[in-house]
């Protein structure tokens, strides 16, 4: 039998908690050894919840630990970067939830520097992992849909996240829009161009965070493809995560009502049919993220490199740069060769 491989989860908000509780008891193969976050009373209170495992206040205690292998930071976006890079130095194997870091010349200096050392990076871009998104890239892969003709996604929040998040969030397209870039980059291709348009319509709040809560992007992908992405952080209904992808031999659809819905039951009464629905991300991708923290395990167990890497996060950063030029500028902004 292959011996565990060791894990500490660094930041306890709802990322960490989720990621700590499938590695406590979800994944074959890790074993959750510590948790840490700077919220003495919290860390301490999650730690016994989980088992009673070790806990700290301090990313250092979980570093200078040999016995740990792979560290999960799910801390706030602007200490990620700062986190990773001590990772790297200590040698472990790092998880790092989405953005790597806002800064695109940083992102790529921590992909460089993870791969001198040796040391494996994963960005948790959790929609490659959802069971129908990864049916669709076997399609892909296969040659089934043939030649891509249009890539379209939606991905639409119920409520806004709080303004004080939003002001260290980067803004809706390096928060939101990354996952979506992400996916389009890895479902079709490099991407040449992008135009976005954006605008607040709900709370002059977000425009005082110097944010938007709606936005619409076209992308033009270097095989010719065009791409449609929408985003609303304020949809009201509840969370949707959709997609079409439009090829020469078939259509694939991602996100029917039975893949957002929490209940399989529908109601049917006076000439109406309703059915109950998915409130947030964390609802509708839940085998995602335990799919994706065993992909990671998985690939330091295997000794090969994650399927998600550094590289990955500087290229859909890159996108998320581009679409908020875009939008100020109001042209559309060409992506050069190597950005």
């Amino acid at each position: 039998m292959r011996a565990s491989v060791s894990v500490a989860v660094i930041g306890l908000g709802r990322m960490g908690r989720l990621h700590a509780e499938n590695l406590a008891s979800r994944v074959p193969g890790a074993r959750l050894v510590m948790v840490v976050d700077a919220d003495q009373q919290r860390v301490k209170e999650q730690a016994a919840q989980l088992g009673g495992v070790a806990w700290s206040t301090h990313l250092e205690d979980a570093l200078h630990d040999t016995a740990i292998h792979a560290v999960v930071i799910a801390a706030s976006t602007p200490a990620h970067a700062d986190m990773v890079e001590a990772a790297i130095a200590a040698g472990k194997d790092i998880f790092c939830e989405k953005p790597l870091t806002l800064d695109r010349a940083r992102s790529a200096q921590l992909s460089a520097q993870a791969a001198a050392k040796g040391v494996r990076l994963q960005i948790g871009f959790h929609r490659r992992f959802d069971p129908d998104y990864r049916e669709v890239k076997r399609q892909v892969a296969s040659g089934a849909v043939g030649r891509i003709y249009l890539f379209r996604e939606s991905c639409r929040d119920m409520q806004p996240p709080s303004f004080d998040y939003l002001k260290s969030s980067g803004g809706i397209f390096a928060d939101v829009t990354l996952h979506d870039f992400d996916v389009a980059r890895w479902l079709v291709g490099e991407v040449v161009e992008v135009t976005a348009v954006a605008s607040v319509v709900s709370d002059p709040g977000f425009a005082a965070a110097d944010d938007v809560d709606t936005a619409v992007v076209v992308l033009r992908f270097a095989g010719g493809a065009l791409g449609v992405i929408d985003n609303s952080r304020v949809a009201g209904y509840g969370y949707e995560c959709s997609a079409e992808l439009v090829g020469e031999r078939k259509t694939l659809r991602i996100g029917s009502h039975l893949s957002h819905q929490r209940l399989g039951v529908e109601e049917l009464s006076g000439g109406r049919v309703c059915r109950d629905h998915v409130a947030d991300f964390a609802e509708r991708f839940h085998r995602a993220y335990l799919a994706e923290i065993e992909a990671f395990v998985a690939a330091i167990h295997d000794d090969r490199t994650p399927e998600v890497t550094g590289e990955d996060a500087t290229c859909a950063l890159s996108l998320a740069e581009a679409a908020r030029r875009s939008w100020l500028e109001r042209q559309p902004i060409r992506i050069l060769e190597g950005e």
